[in-house]
């Protein structure tokens, strides 16, 4: 069975392009690692990058380096990550809570759809989630140590999971389990938590892992402290700086659909966790820990300034690791009155998908979507198949059969809709463009990126560009370097006429601009998006 997940899990990795902004991102700055050599200050498109730390950024570069740069190298670390972090539920189910709670919390994790979505798309937020939950859980399992060496060891590979979940995305890694363990000793009145900590070895090795990239980032870039620790935390959190501001009900359609097919377990869970754990006031209670972080991570994000549908990740574990328990002590007719709503959803899916082409705007996205419609009916058939069949089980008590029949279905269909978004592509992917002027386009050559920056363009193309009159999230970089980019069309075009031989990219409504002055240009590529032009 688990070699069957492996093979799903991993399968698609190369199938689907980089989808911008993230894929194209987060597969770039690795990239630009390799080449350069410096494998201390992040760089994205040669300029300073430093929105998140480095950890996912090197694994990725290992990963150039040891098997090449493709799209599934550059997605690798998400995809192990999210698989580690199914085994991680697994074992420390089984470990406080029984045999079968692991392999329940295993198949429900796996098969969340938030979950297996997000660990096949390249973005941080699958990584800080498992070393997160690596802290978490190996913290759980300290606390219910009698021997003191054993315990100090759980502890110490907690400290260390929370020491690479920060060189993975900041400070949420420390804070927010430092948080959920300070509400957790508050509401359970339980402050022995703390006397077991091994501060002192814990610590040390904490610092040992995370601290030397920040003095080695901030000796090179003494401008790193204020960008880093200010801006892309405090800030980040706190205003609306980012341009993510959603309302507090942004996570509610996320969690209930994210959660699929076990949204009503996740309820059920929640209440009975409650309810049943109040009696174990005064004693570390695993299961009020694991309720207190899940309520925590989604209430933190929820009056947060900014949000994303990833940032709810690390609520998936815990959450399975709650609902394998209760899985494992349920009988087969409650989880069938639990599953059958779920059937709904899915006929729901299964009548609107051949008609995705209606979202169309553009005759190219009639295209692309009547496309895409073919995978989710396909995805939807599958999910329909597995729902109904674990009802079937369900109703003749084969539990077991019933989850595992559910959770392979729901990946599987996962997997094919994940798959199938790269009919899309061609709008949210520079691939074919760059198929088309790379054999056209000299490595030494100048190449602008006017009003624009395709985040896959330079993955694909292997080279960087100069930006014109566009910054965006690269801003800071700019202030950093401003040699590196021009701030105007006038400007360019005193440079294109001075040299010899240049590239340009400029979207395509805004191509007018750069006739207007007068640029001799040749045309080497048109799409409804983008316009390449050389120097005739």
């Amino acid at each position: 069975m688990l070699l069957l997940v492996a093979i799903i899990w991993f399968g698609n990795l190369e199938y689907r392009k980089l989808i911008r902004p993230d894929e194209g991102r987060y597969a770039e700055i690795p990239r630009e690692m390799t080449v350069s050599g410096d494998w201390t200050t992040p760089r994205l498109n040669e300029l300073k990058y430093f929105e998140k730390p480095p950890l996912q950024y090197w694994a990725t570069a290992v990963a150039y380096e040891v098997f090449g740069e493709h799209q599934w190298t550059s997605r690798i670390w998400a995809a192990l990550t999210g698989f580690a972090g199914i085994l991680l539920a697994w074992f420390a189910g089984t470990r406080l809570f029984g045999r079968e709670a692991g392999i329940y919390a295993a198949l429900l994790l796996g098969s969340s759809m938030l979950y297996a979505m997000l660990a096949h798309i390249n973005t941080l937020d699958m990584g800080v989630t498992f070393f997160i939950t690596l802290g978490l859980f190996s913290l759980l399992l300290a606390q219910g140590e009698e021997r003191v060496a054993t315990r100090r060891n759980w502890m110490l590979l907690a400290w260390a999971g929370l020491a690479l979940a920060v060189l993975s995305k900041g400070l949420m890694g420390l804070i927010l389990p430092g948080a959920a363990l300070f509400l957790y000793s508050v509401f359970n009145r339980d402050i022995g938590v703390w006397k077991r900590m091994h501060w002192f070895s814990g610590l040390l090795l904490f610092a040992l892992i995370a601290v030397p990239w920040f003095v080695l980032v901030i000796k090179a870039n003494p401008e790193f402290f204020q960008r880093f620790f200010i801006y892309e935390h405090f800030e980040r959190f706190t205003t609306k700086v980012h341009g993510r501001f959603q309302p507090w009900y942004y996570f509610v359609p996320i969690l209930l659909l994210g959660m699929m097919p076990w949204t009503l377990l996740m309820f059920d869970t929640l209440l009975r966790t409650w309810r049943g754990s109040v009696q174990k006031a005064r004693s570390f209670s695993p299961e009020r820990f694991l309720l207190v972080w899940a309520v925590f991570v989604y209430l933190f994000f929820s009056v947060s300034d900014s949000k994303l549908p990833s940032y709810l990740l690390p609520m998936f574990p815990a959450l399975a690791l709650l609902m394998g328990k209760q899985l494992a002590e349920m009988n087969a007719r409650r989880l069938f009155w639990l599953t059958l709503p779920v059937l709904a959803v899915v006929v729901a899916l299964l009548a609107g998908a051949p008609f995705a082409d209606r979202a169309a705007d553009t005759p190219l996205q009639h295209e692309m979507y009547g496309n895409y419609s073919v995978w989710l009916v396909i995805a939807a058939a599958s999910w329909f198949v597995g729902v109904a069949g674990a009802l079937w089980l369900l109703r003749r008590e084969r539990k077991m059969i019933a989850v595992i029949l559910l959770s392979f279905s729901s990946l599987t269909a996962a997997q094919l809709a994940t798959s199938g978004y790269n009919t899309i592509a061609p709008e949210r992917s520079s691939y074919i463009l760059a198929e088309a002027i790379k054999p056209l386009i000299k490595p030494e050559v100048p190449f602008y990126s006017v009003f624009c920056y395709e985040q896959t363009l330079p993955f694909y193309l292997k080279r960087t560009f100069t930006l014109v009159s566009y910054q965006d999230e690269m801003d800071f970089g700019i202030k950093m370097e401003p040699e590196r980019w021009i701030p105007s069309v006038e400007l360019l075009a005193k440079r294109w006429s001075a040299q010899a031989q240049a590239y340009a990219i400029v979207p395509t409504q805004l191509f007018y601009i750069l006739q207007q002055q007068g640029m001799a240009m040749k045309e080497i590529y048109r799409d409804e998006q983008y316009v390449v032009v050389s120097k005739p």
